[in-house]
């Protein structure tokens, strides 16, 4: 209770609560505006009032008594009152029925009576010729009246201000605390265990709903990298048996052979084992380097097609001495915020796929080109290609098709391609037949 004004209900309570003392700041300007414009008018008529008395009553106070008699007999001057005064202060003409002894000057509240009722006035006295004061009166009952009609209407306005505002705050609160309890009971199945839970939309596409899409992106996020962190465990732990067992059996037979040539000769194989398995291990430390996107720090812009260029002169001649064929197609000055060393290993990654895996006679083609929202990048070649099912496991960590069990590598290859994908924002797909191709998308 403390901090009420944090939560959403006092937020909105709050805001409700300032227009309604706003309004009740301006009802006060326009009252006292009012008001005075109110009493400046009644001012001036009486003003008007005993002037046209004073020029009607020109032979003196005679004058001026016979014109209040004239008025008073017509009743022509509703809401105005009369008094005429002698020296002594006696009345001389007029019927306004005042106990206060009128002085010069403007006295803004005057009582008086009619019909024994006690009344208020607002008056000028004026002195004339002789000792005489005529006293000109205006009843105040309809400023009164309008003062009484402005409070209650402005202290409505308030109370209306302010019972809209709670009512609005206690409705934004419920909508409110029923959205985030959505995003409560969400993040409790997930604590809880349930990872395919995600944040309900309405579909509304307000505030709410962005913060849900967003949250709903960093889930699907987090359950890849934990898939991913399963899949890397259960392969390594699979794929890597087998070269730890040859490992193992070299260290063996070293360890048996009496003949120092021979055990020689073994230890030299288990060298070589574990080697290609530190290979294996600086692979795998080497995407998820990347995975983890600490290279965005470092991006800069970088002119993809020059990077595909001196990719595919440099694989030129090696393509063709292994008996393939390499074409090109670059748009030039594609230029794009990445890590060009990354970029470069991407390629290099593609186009050794590319060789080792095709027979001689392949043909092998880049191209890059621009669209309407990026870069795209494509690596094809006309070799025999994989199957339908084969196709989307090839990202993965150690994934290769079974006719390429024989040939030198790990699998690791398009994984790494995909992880710098990902760390371009880009995505990529593979297209298994005819022949093979990686379109990337960046």
């Amino acid at each position: 209770m403390k901090r009420w004004w944090r939560g959403t209900f006092g937020l909105v309570a709050a805001v409700a609560l300032g227009f309604a003392l706003a309004t009740l700041v301006i009802g006060a300007v326009v009252f006292e505006t009012t008001h005075e414009a109110l009493e400046l008018q009644l001012d001036h008529r009486i003003a008007i009032e005993t002037q046209t008395l004073i020029d009607e009553g020109q032979d003196g106070h005679e004058g001026v008594a016979a014109a209040i008699r004239r008025r008073e007999a017509a009743r022509s001057t509703a809401s105005l009152g009369y008094r005429l005064v002698d020296s002594q202060n006696r009345p001389v003409a007029g019927s306004l029925d005042t106990t206060v002894p009128p002085k010069p000057g403007y006295v803004e509240l005057l009582p008086y009576k009619v019909d024994g009722e006690e009344r208020i006035a607002q008056s000028l006295t004026t002195v004339l010729p002789g000792g005489y004061r005529l006293l000109v009166g205006a009843d105040r009952a309809a400023i009164d009246e309008m003062d009484n009609r402005f409070i209650v209407l402005f202290l409505g306005a308030f109370g209306a201000m302010l019972l809209l505002g709670v009512g609005a705050a206690w409705l934004v609160g419920i909508v409110t605390r029923r959205r985030l309890a959505r995003i409560d009971h969400t993040a409790a199945a997930i604590i809880a265990g349930d990872l395919s839970r995600r944040v309900p939309l309405t579909g509304s596409g307000d505030e709410f709903d962005g913060v849900a899409t967003t949250l709903n992106r960093m889930l699907d996020r987090i359950v890849g990298l934990m898939e991913n962190l399963r899949q890397v465990s259960s392969d390594v732990a699979h794929d890597l048996r087998t070269p730890l067992t040859r490992l193992q059996n070299r260290l063996d037979e070293a360890l048996r052979e009496r003949n120092p040539e021979l055990q020689r000769e073994a230890i030299e194989a288990a060298a070589g084992e574990a080697g290609e398995l530190l290979e294996v291990f600086s692979a795998l430390l080497r995407i998820a380097e990347v995975e983890g996107m600490a290279a965005r720090a470092h991006f800069q812009p970088v002119n993809l097609s020059l990077v595909v260029a001196d990719v595919a002169e440099a694989f030129r001649p090696s393509m063709e001495n292994s008996g393939h064929q390499l074409v090109t197609s670059i748009e030039p000055n594609l230029t794009l915020p990445g890590d060009r060393r990354l970029l470069q290993q991407m390629l290099t990654n593609l186009l050794d796929n590319a060789s080792q895996h095709t027979p001689k006679g392949t043909t092998v083609r880049i191209a890059i080109d621009g669209t309407h929202n990026g870069i795209r990048l494509a690596v094809t070649d006309d070799g025999p290609g994989v199957s339908e099912s084969e196709a989307p496991k090839l990202f993965n960590r150690f994934a290769r098709v079974d006719r390429s069990r024989s040939t030198p590598g790990h699998g690791l290859g398009l994984a790494m391609v995909a992880a710098i994908v990902a760390a371009h924002s880009g995505k990529a797909t593979i297209a298994a037949r005819p022949g093979f191709s990686v379109s990337i998308e960046l």
